[in-house]
This record gives structure tokens, sequence and C-alpha cells, in this order.
């Protein structure tokens, strides 16, 4: 038998919030909060701008790029994926990113999900969207964009998102689209 209180009521009061540092990809502080038990801490965040990830399909393949991260130092293959700028929902955002990062326009895009991503950190929403019915375009990469577009057929696409170093975008992107029997 657990010992244990139900505090799910408890609104865990931030009795301060503060901001330590800002960059240019993300602010970080800590909020000073209220625990059920009466007691105080410090519990520290990153705040990052909404992002999306796009599950781009085209006959019987997932387009993906490649590219260095320098976080992690390797090269990473994933979904095309970036910021959602102001005023943009999550599928005018995928629209960009594709176009932007693959060189290819979706006829038909559709949000699977929005979520918050490392909730016991991260202040960071993510949505994913899948495109359909994908045209080349011209690409126009961002000036920090060092990346080049791969192709895989999709019964090969979650076990290469799946060797190292993998990313948790691309899976969860993967995964989804394959429980929404897209894939």
């Amino acid at each position: 038998m657990s010992d244990e209180t139900d505090h799910s009521d408890h609104d865990w009061p931030v009795l301060e919030s503060r901001v330590e540092y800002e960059t240019g990809w993300y602010t970080g502080g800590y909020d000073l909060v209220e625990q059920p038990d009466g007691s105080t801490k410090k519990y520290y965040w990153a705040e990052l701008p909404p992002a999306v990830v796009v599950l781009a399909h085209a006959a019987d393949e997932v387009v993906f790029v490649e590219q260095y991260r320098p976080t992690v130092r390797e090269t990473c293959l994933e979904c095309p994926a970036g910021i959602v700028e102001d005023g943009e929902s999550y599928t005018e955002a995928a629209r960009r990113e594709l176009r932007e990062e693959t060189g290819f326009d979706a006829d038909g895009l559709a949000l699977l999900e929005r979520f918050d991503v490392a909730t016991g950190v991260l202040r960071h929403e993510r949505g994913i969207v899948y495109a359909e019915g994908l045209t080349p375009v011209e690409r126009d990469l961002d000036d920090n964009e060092f990346l080049s577009v791969r192709t895989l057929p999709v019964d090969e696409a979650l076990s290469a998102a799946r060797e190292p170093p993998t990313n948790d975008a691309t899976i969860e992107a993967l995964l989804l689209a394959r429980e929404e029997g897209l894939l």
C-alpha cells in the first residue's frame, strides 16, 4: 500500500521566474516553485520557438536530409525540419522548410500531431506534418544550412533513421505516419 499523498489538486505556484541567459537559438532560466509539500525548488528550463518536422512521402520513398550536427559532432539522417516563423501555421512552415531544404513543393500537407518536447527541461512545441504530392522546385537554403537530400524506400526508412546517430523527431515522424496508415 502506498503512503503517498495525492497532490493532483496542487497548482505548483511560481514564486519567481528568471531568465538567466538569451542566445540566438534559445532562452534559459528557472522558475522557483512551491512544491506540493510546501517546500520550494528551482526548476531550470530552456525555451525554444516552435518547430516543424516534415515527413515527405513520394511514391514509395521518404525524403530525408543529411546534415552535420555540431552539437553531437555527427552527420545525421533527418526529416526536413525548422522553426515555425511568427504568424505561420505548422503546415505553412512545413511547406516553406520542405521547399527550402529539399527543393520539393507539396500538393498536400496535413498536421499529424502537435506536442511538447522534453517537458522536464524544455519549453518547446513540435509539429509533425505529412507532405505528399511532391513537385521539384528550386532549393533556398539558409546561410547556415549545409545539407544534402536523400530519398529512401519506405520499407528502409525507419531502419535507416534508427541507425546511430539517431534523431527523435525523425523517428517520431516516421512512426506517426506509419500509425496513421500513410506509409
